[in-house]
This record gives structure tokens, sequence and C-alpha cells, in this order.
């Protein structure tokens, strides 16, 4: 498959499902990408291509109140001045709402899906007043709206409360292997499927989009790990494949904290750049970060013949020695 820079509409041809693809990186186009984000784009395109298999890139734009097209075009931009190429055109998944439509309604008609009414507050609020947490990843919905008769749910129509959807999941447990922190189990709660604006939620989304789209590879960071149970739920219910996950150590900074809590640390490409740090110095700090050494000046694709998933550090990546010599 050849690589093409620009983005389609999902009726193009490339993007008509079943693509022979393996690996994927899926941004949500809210703000440029920090050297975390790309350090999970690297390792999941270096392990697609070491194999020879195929790679995409997927924008996660379901919020379009959040979403930017210019933002997007700074994401692809940054990736491919790290040497980071893709398969066929980027879909959006704005442009897909009639798959998870459809995935709704399939999971609807067998009764697995539930109007929800509450707030936020009002599942925080449960959460903290329960003797005992809801089965689950931390914060999940403790069942409020579960057993809700007819009448109640009318009363809550006409006070003009808009619900979301959500999976009935029944508290069920999913084993799985990750590449990097081995056997896994998760507890299953009753995930939102679409939220009250309308919008389909995203573990839904990326379950339906992952299939369609041929992924059989994920890798992204570890602070989603809590998440994948439930993916694979949906994934069973469907009938779709369990692809292969890569649940990488997220990159921290010089105090030890996430990026995205950064305090004025330079973390983009171009934050980076303003202060002297080149493309080639972020490359070989990416290599080294992987278990790797490279040359100075070098792209990733260098690496692609070296790639070894098995030498990926299992603890969080620092960041200071980019930042520090900055």
């Amino acid at each position: 498959m050849r690589r093409s820079d620009s983005t389609a509409s999902d009726n193009d041809a490339f993007v008509g499902d079943t693509v022979d693809v393996a690996g994927r990186f899926a941004p949500s186009p809210t703000g440029d990408l920090h050297l975390g984000n790309l350090r999970t784009a690297a390792i999941a395109w270096l392990s697609a291509r070491s194999r020879g298999d195929g790679f995409i890139v997927r924008m996660e734009d379901l919020d379009r109140h959040q979403s930017s097209v210019d933002i997007e075009a700074s994401q692809l931009r940054d990736l491919a001045a790290l040497g980071i190429d893709w398969d066929g055109p980027v879909v959006r998944q704005s442009e897909r709402f009639d798959r998870y439509e459809a995935a709704i309604a399939e999971l609807a008609a067998r009764r697995l899906v539930y109007e929800c009414f509450c707030s936020r507050r009002e599942i925080r609020n449960e959460i903290e007043s329960a003797a005992h947490a809801p089965h689950g990843p931390p914060g999940s919905y403790p069942g409020l709206c579960r057993e809700l008769t007819d009448r109640d749910r009318a009363e809550r129509r006409r006070a003009g409360r808009r619900p979301a959807l959500r999976l009935r999941a029944d508290g069920q447990e999913v084993d799985f292997d990750d590449a990097v922190h081995g056997a896994v189990t998760g507890v299953v709660d009753d995930v939102v499927l679409r939220r009250n604006d309308g919008v389909p939620a995203y573990n839904l989304a990326v379950v339906v989009d992952d299939a369609l789209q041929g992924v059989t590879e994920v890798v992204r960071g570890d602070d989603l790990l809590a998440s994948t149970a439930r993916q694979i739920h949906l994934q069973e219910l469907l009938g779709h494949p369990r692809p292969t996950y890569v649940h990488v150590p997220l990159v921290v900074d010089e105090h030890g904290e996430r990026l995205a809590k950064r305090h004025g640390v330079p973390v983009t490409i171009g934050e980076l750049a303003a202060v002297g740090v080149t493309l080639a110095d972020i490359t070989a700090w990416l290599a080294a970060s992987i278990g790797l050494d490279t040359p100075v000046a070098s792209t990733l694709g260098v690496l692609v013949d070296r790639f070894d998933l098995g030498s990926i550090p299992r603890e969080p990546c620092s960041l200071a020695p980019l930042t520090t010599r900055s």
C-alpha cells in the first residue's frame, strides 16, 4: 500500500473497511502531540513496519467542538517529520457515525442497551457515598439507571433530561494478555455507548473502527489499560476479532509528572525547537527510550530492522535527557 498525506471521506475506496492493515495511531486532534504521544506513535509504527505490515492514522475527532482541522494538520506534520508514514488516507471518526449507530442498534436489539439520565455529579456522589466501590475500573458507573421503569424514564424526560445510552454488562470479567503488562484481568462496567448529546462514545467507536479497518495490534499508553476489558467485551458481543494489545508506560517530565500535566516544560516538537532541540535529537531520544541506539542525524526508518517489542522498558520513560539539555 502507498502512503497518502491527504484526508478522505468515509466513502473513499481505501476506507471501504477490511483493509489489509495491522497497526495504527489514533490521536484526538485537540492539541499538539507531545513526546509521549509521539513515542507511542513511533512504537506502533516500528512494530508494524518491522513485520512488513500496514499502518494507518485515524483521527478520533468525535467531539467536533474540541477538535480542530488545523491541529489535525499539525499532528500529521509532526508524524511525518519523524519519518512516520501511513497507508492510505487519514480517516476521521466524525465521518463514521453510521457505523457506530449500527453497532448500537445491534446491541439494543439484544436488549443490552439502556437509557441513563445521570449527571457526572450524581455518579460521583453515588460512588463516594457507597459502602463498596462499583465493580470495574476507577469511576465505574454504579448502576443508578439500570433498572428504571417506563414511568421513571418518562418523568426524567418531562424534566428535560436527555439520556445517554449504556451497555448492560453485568460486571463480567475479561482476561487478556498484554505485551508489556502480561496477564491482566478486568471487570466490565456499564460503559457509555452514546453520550446524551448524541455523540457516540470512545469505547464503542474505537472497537468498531479497529475491526472494520483491519487493525490487529493496538499500541497505546498504559493509562488506557483499564479500558481494555470494556473494549474486548464489546468486541465479543459484536463478533469482532481481538487485536494484540501493547500498553506502553507513559513519558514523564524531570519531576515525574505526566506530560499532560506539565508546568512550563517544553514537550512538543515546536516547543523543543524553540529551545534548540532538533528533530535529530528527538529521534535519538526516541530510539534510546525503546532500548535502541541510533546515529544523531537519522529518522525512525533506520530503526525498523532492529526494533524489538521486548526491549521496551517496563517503567515510565523520562523526558529529562531532552529537557535538561535544552
